[in-house]
């Protein structure tokens, strides 16, 4: 939309430069151009502001497949006034010279113009298209038909407006449709699930059963193992065994060997012992034999005086005096 001022009767428009004016004084065209700035005075003044920018324009429309469904189509035309002057003669392109509104809604005509040529080629296209090609390769083939047909509109061109590009969006069925198509894709990809679901229970299975036999094989491995220990242990046993009594037979043998040399060493000491005794014993009764009596006496009386216990006194009474007196003078009567 322009801007216009007002100053002293007059009136002053300024426009972008995507806006192309046209300015009538008197029916004489006197100003014609984008993004122009002048003076006018209103009462002598036709203008006419002309967008030529590119605009999208978005639509959206029912059609109907070759199998009577209904599907809603939803696309995009990219568009430019390409002829500013002959727009402005064929559609009401005038502003207010006050407010620099549109008197009328030309854009709106437009937008009319486009969506139902589009749609009219995109309703040919669709009326004899199958609704699984056209959900599969509908989206190229509407696109490519609302192109040619949008570039060969004659109303088009004679109004001044070129299309620049068509998208479309999206073709999509009903909501019940929808979920009918995607019902087999659903139960395929469901049974792809469920067969890597089988699949991976089935790995899962077999490596259990290999670690299942991996232990089964260690275990009977580690018995194996365990029965060369126990026989190793008792062959190691009886080996001990036979070392130690072997040993015990050896240390026999040579505790006998010792008792026997210190038994001979006994016997030869005692009969060494008993010689030495019976020459002592025989010497001391040769010498006892070459001996006179009084001599033997008196060798009797001091061992007997060695074995008597001490006496600290003695008390000789005249009886035993007499008596010994006897003896002794006995005694010394028999000497030779």
């Amino acid at each position: 939309m322009a801007d216009i001022i007002r100053r002293w009767g007059w009136r002053h428009l300024r426009s972008a430069p995507t806006a192309h004016i046209r300015h009538y004084k008197r029916g004489r065209l006197v100003h014609d151009g984008p993004g122009l700035s002048f003076w006018f005075r209103a009462l002598t003044a036709a203008l006419s502001e002309v967008p030529v920018d590119d605009r999208e324009l978005t639509m959206a429309f029912h059609a109907r497949t070759a199998d009577f469904q209904d599907v809603t189509v939803q696309a995009t035309v990219t568009y430019r006034i390409s002829e500013p002057a002959t727009a402005a003669a064929r559609l009401d392109f005038s502003v207010d010279p006050d407010t620099g509104v549109w008197r009328a809604a030309p854009l709106e005509q437009l937008s009319t113009l486009l969506t139902e040529t589009a749609q009219q080629h995109a309703l040919d296209v669709l009326a004899r298209t199958p609704l699984a090609d056209a959900l599969a390769n509908g989206v190229a083939s509407v696109r490519e038909r609302i192109s040619g047909g949008l570039a060969a509109e004659p109303r088009l061109s004679a109004t001044g407006i070129a299309v620049e590009a068509v998208r479309v969006v999206a073709i999509r069925p009903e909501p019940e449709v929808e979920r009918a198509l995607r019902t087999p894709a659903r139960e395929q990809i469901q049974q792809e699930a469920d067969r890597a679901t089988y699949e991976r229970r089935a790995v899962a299975v077999e490596r259990e059963r290999a670690i299942a036999e991996n232990e089964l094989a260690s275990r009977i491995e580690l018995a194996r193992r365990e029965e060369q220990l126990v026989d190793q242990q008792g062959v190691n046993a009886r080996r001990e065994a036979e070392e130690s009594a072997a040993a015990d037979a050896v240390r026999a043998e040579a505790e006998a060997k010792r008792t026997v040399r210190l038994a001979r060493a006994e016997a030869e000491a005692a009969r060494e012992v008993g010689e030495a005794r019976a020459q002592a014993q025989a010497a001391w009764l040769r010498v006892h034999a070459e001996v006179d009596a009084a001599t033997l006496h008196a060798l009797a009386v001091a061992r007997l005086a060695e074995n008597l216990p001490r006496v600290d006194s003695i008390t000789l009474t005249p009886d035993v005096l007499t008596g010994l007196l006897a003896k002794l003078g006995q005694g010394g009567g028999d000497r030779p």
